[in-house]
């Protein structure tokens, strides 16, 4: 199998060289792959020697969680997970990855392709990716019962307030986040959150309700996730499903009379001291997301030329953090 992998990536890799010639959408996948391939191994590096600053606060949080509340320690050693290359983020980045190299045919043009790379190589950059993981290491806060500080982030009670937020309970940041999780639709059409694996622990330790989508998009407080990470740690299929159920959800609301707000429609209050990438970022998705009807190589330039600029922005790690409950 995983030389039937090789051959396809080196199947691909050459059709692209003997195509790219005069496409220049070609050239820049052509160029681009190699530099997120890269770019998603100096991360791993950069986990494995304890350059990332949320990864290693995990670490932190997960050691004293387990040493002030044992029972919670198989859970917290699930969280720990995320600060190494096992996590379910970066095992997510992985995997699209492999999917671009062998399973091009997966992607409606060469466009899409260069774009998935593009946001790759963002999503590994280790700044950014630290503030992606101050949801997992902000469910680890919350765990302390106020022990420990959320970092980037609000008190859960300031960003309830300032949102209108209804509380979700323990690990609400992680809702929506496909890398922990996933929305299931029943019979009755109702979409519920079902945890991935051991995260199924957290309804059963700290007895959170049931989540339905309805709900949820219409109170959710925030996450960097859902606020600012979403177009960078989703696979493009992923995204597909998020759209299809919001679509879906406001189609239903509407049929019973009622007015259902996309859960994505516009950004909570809640991060605090996040880095100049993920602001970068944010400002990059919001401009490509205002222009995706437009199929014109302009649109498609002007979206290649913002991610440019943001693979050459400087790098500020953020240092900032507030206290929890």
């Amino acid at each position: 199998m995983a030389g039937m992998h090789k051959f396809r990536f080196i199947f691909f890799a050459l059709t692209l060289l003997l195509t790219a010639c005069g496409d220049p959408i070609k050239e820049q996948v052509t160029r681009q792959l190699p530099v997120s391939e890269l770019r998603v191994q100096q991360l791993a590096d950069a986990l494995e020697s304890g350059q990332v600053r949320n990864a290693e606060l995990i670490r932190q949080y997960g050691d004293k969680i387990a040493r002030s509340k044992p029972e919670l320690t198989e859970l917290v050693n699930a969280f720990k997970q995320d600060a190494t290359t096992q996590g379910p983020m970066y095992l997510a980045l992985v995997d699209r990855l492999n999917t671009v190299k062998t399973q091009p045919e997966m992607f409606a043009d060469n466009q899409a392709i260069y774009d998935e790379l593009l946001n790759i190589y963002q999503a590994a950059d280790p700044v950014l990716y630290s503030d992606a993981l101050s949801d997992p290491l902000n469910v680890l806060a919350d765990m302390s019962d106020g022990m420990l500080p959320r970092i980037n982030a609000l008190s859960k009670a300031q960003s309830q307030q300032a949102n209108n937020a209804q509380d979700f309970g323990t690990g609400e940041q992680l809702i929506g986040n496909p890398n922990y999780g996933s929305w299931t639709t029943g019979s009755n059409g109702m979409s519920f959150w079902a945890w991935y694996g051991m995260y199924s622990m957290i309804g059963d330790i700290f007895g959170s309700r049931r989540v339905s989508y309805g709900d949820w998009g219409r109170h959710r407080n925030y996450s960097y996730y859902n606020d600012y990470g979403r177009t960078r740690y989703s696979s493009p299929s992923q995204l597909k499903k998020q759209t299809r159920l919001d679509a879906r959800t406001k189609k239903s609301f509407a049929k019973r009379g009622q007015k259902f707000t996309s859960a994505y429609g516009k950004n909570r209050t809640g991060a605090s001291s996040l880095s100049s990438q993920s602001k970068s970022a944010q400002t990059s998705a919001n401009r490509f997301r205002s222009q995706s009807s437009s199929k014109s190589s302009y649109a498609r330039k002007s979206a290649s030329s913002r991610n440019a600029s943001f693979r050459n922005s400087s790098s500020k790690t953020s240092r900032g953090f507030s206290r929890g409950k």
